[in-house]
């Protein structure tokens, strides 16, 4: 195999700086704004439109990440955001390029992640004349972003790529989509760059008349129970959600996005709930009086039937989205604003329901999760849950969607939510090894893994290139049954077996594919084998893959079928 060069004289080959003239335009001010808004890097791939912009980027401080596809540009910022709680920044050109962002735009969207997204656009002249690589992008992604801009004027470009950041950032954060039509980015420009970043406006407090409202409920009640959702971690709360747990000893589940949020030894902590939940998890929900809902939005994943979803509890619904709070479910008590000062204003003492713990803990131990699978094959769930455990608490997952997913949201320790990256609202497939380039040149310190099946590293297995070309500190294990998992359990229970489009027999040797990148590699055929590819992972600088095979009649259990409530679950 041929040796790629090495990273460091293969960047500064690439980034030398050109001369440059004393002419600035609005290309420079793009770049200034960036860098004096406190941005260190950002995801991108060039083109027509958006050129004049990396004619400028030579240079600057900005750290340029060529990415293979645009699609992984908007996934790595994502991550990146997920993990510092900053808005990830990524850019592309017109046309394709901007169409080709529209997955990764949607994915922050839905999951509330702060992300400021730089698209070429042809010449303000020729908007509107379906000119080459033209597309409305602004129009496109209205559905999916926070806020939309088109500048027009290179004199603005600073206070309003400023304002983005606010607005990305602010409330509930959410993607910002700023078009930049070609002669604003040519136009000759000095404009004043923008004052120090003001910080993001904190939320609202709630009154004491909703907070004592909310603490009389929790008096009253005889089976609470605390749902934890992605609000948490957004609403920067998760030490005031542990807190609580602490002081009231109310039993807790969470949601996808809610994992990490409370401490994962926590004796009170349930597990996830929902589709894939645990059972102590979902017939807490169901038997309980009393619904504290954190942070969390009712979705259809959590809560399987609407109607009988805790169907004979009071609900407290807390939320920074005032927007959220009533949508799906009537509150008895509502808290919009500040959850971590409402958490810590809420005080009833150490609540007096001893029975309704026991039970709550008895059933946690009862429908524990098993490890001991027969046969000599890899038990995804528990090399899952040993990789965790072995990482520690400088775990982070970066994790696709499908049937792995599930098992890693199962059966991973993660010991704060951003530890556990993964596209929860949309469930986009090849999200997870941009994610985890993102999230890894972040934090090279941590112990972060790409967890990742034969379907979903297809999606975007061109950024192995970027891994191996930046040297990425990134581990990948790939989950391999030779099929759509996800999508063949569903036909097997659902669909009357009808193995439809699913095989995918026909897979390469990954292992092999990782070496034609440069990148260390190696197979796990067998559970004997397992402890050994954990340390090699671990202990690897990265890039590094790890191809598992694992049985393609594997399934996640346990299982809410569609349509049916969350006490329904089907077991193996």
């Amino acid at each position: 195999m041929t040796a790629l060069p090495a990273n460091d004289s293969l960047t500064e080959a690439k980034t030398a700086p050109a001369p440059k003239t004393a002419k600035q335009t609005g290309a420079h001010a793009v770049v200034r704004t960036l860098e004096a808004l406190g941005v260190e890097r950002v995801f991108g791939y060039p083109g027509g439109a958006i050129m004049p912009v990396y004619d400028a980027l030579t240079g600057s401080s900005l750290q340029h990440i060529l990415v293979r596809h645009e699609q992984a540009a908007a996934f790595a910022a994502d991550a990146q955001a997920r993990i510092t709680g900053k808005a990830g920044v990524c850019l592309a050109t017109s046309g394709p390029g901007a169409t080709n962002l529209l997955t990764g735009i949607a994915n922050a969207y839905m999951d509330s992640v702060p992300m400021i997204i730089l698209t070429g656009q042809v010449p303000s002249g020729l908007m509107g004349t379906d000119a080459f690589q033209e597309v409305d992008v602004f129009g496109m992604s209205m559905p999916v972003v926070k806020h939309s801009i088109i500048i027009r004027d290179p004199m603005r470009i600073p206070e309003m790529i400023a304002e983005a950041f606010e607005i990305a950032e602010g409330g509930r954060p959410g993607p910002v989509l700023i078009d930049l039509p070609k002669d604003v980015l040519q136009a000759e420009a000095y404009p004043t760059l923008p004052p120090e970043p003001r910080p993001a406006a904190g939320p609202s407090r709630a009154s004491d008349a909703d907070v004592a409202a909310a603490t009389a409920l929790l008096t009253q009640s005889q089976r609470p129970v605390l749902y934890i959702g992605g609000g948490v971690a957004l609403g920067r709360a998760v030490d005031a959600v542990r807190d609580f747990m602490d002081r009231t000893g109310i039993p807790a589940v969470a949601t996808l996005k809610g994992l990490g949020c409370p401490h994962p030894d926590a004796e009170n902590f349930l597990g996830m709930l929902g589709m894939h939940g645990g059972r102590a998890a979902n017939v807490a929900v169901d038997e309980c009086d009393l619904l504290v809902c954190c942070g969390a939005r009712f979705d259809d994943r959590a809560t399987g039937r609407l109607d009988s979803f805790a169907k004979g509890a009071r609900i407290i619904h807390m939320d920074a989205d005032i927007a959220e709070i009533g949508k799906l479910r009537a509150a008895d008590a509502a808290i919009a604003g500040d959850i971590a000062d409402a958490l810590a204003r809420m005080d009833p003492g150490y609540l007096d329901i001893d029975p309704w713990r026991e039970t709550c803990r008895e059933r946690k131990a009862r429908h524990a999760f098993r490890y001991d699978a027969p046969g000599n094959g890899v038990f995804a769930p528990a090399m899952l849950k040993e990789l965790s455990e072995a990482a520690g608490d400088d775990f982070i997952a970066a994790c696709d969607v499908g049937q792995h997913q599930m098992w890693v949201a199962q059966h991973c320790r993660f010991s704060r939510p951003e530890s556990h990256l993964t596209s929860a609202g949309l469930g986009a497939m090849g999200y997870g090894l941009p994610a985890g380039i993102g999230a890894a040149m972040e934090r090279p310190d941590a112990k972060v893994v790409t967890i990742s099946g034969d379907g979903s590293i297809m999606m975007n297995i061109q950024e192995l290139a970027t891994a191996r070309r930046y040297s990425v500190p990134i581990r990948i294990l790939l989950l391999d049954n030779a099929s759509l998992g996800l999508v063949r359990q569903w036909q097997e229970y659902f669909f009357d077996q009808n193995f439809s489009e699913i095989d995918l027999y026909d897979n390469p040797d990954f292992a092999e594919v990782a070496h034609a990148f440069g990148i260390e590699a190696f197979t796990v055929h067998s559970r004997d084998e397992v402890p050994g590819a954990i340390d090699r992972l671990l202990n690897a600088r990265g890039p590094i893959l790890a191809h598992v095979l694992i049985d393609p009649r594997e399934n996640v259990w346990p299982l809410v079928p569609p349509g049916a409530s969350n006490a329904d679950m089907m077991e193996d």
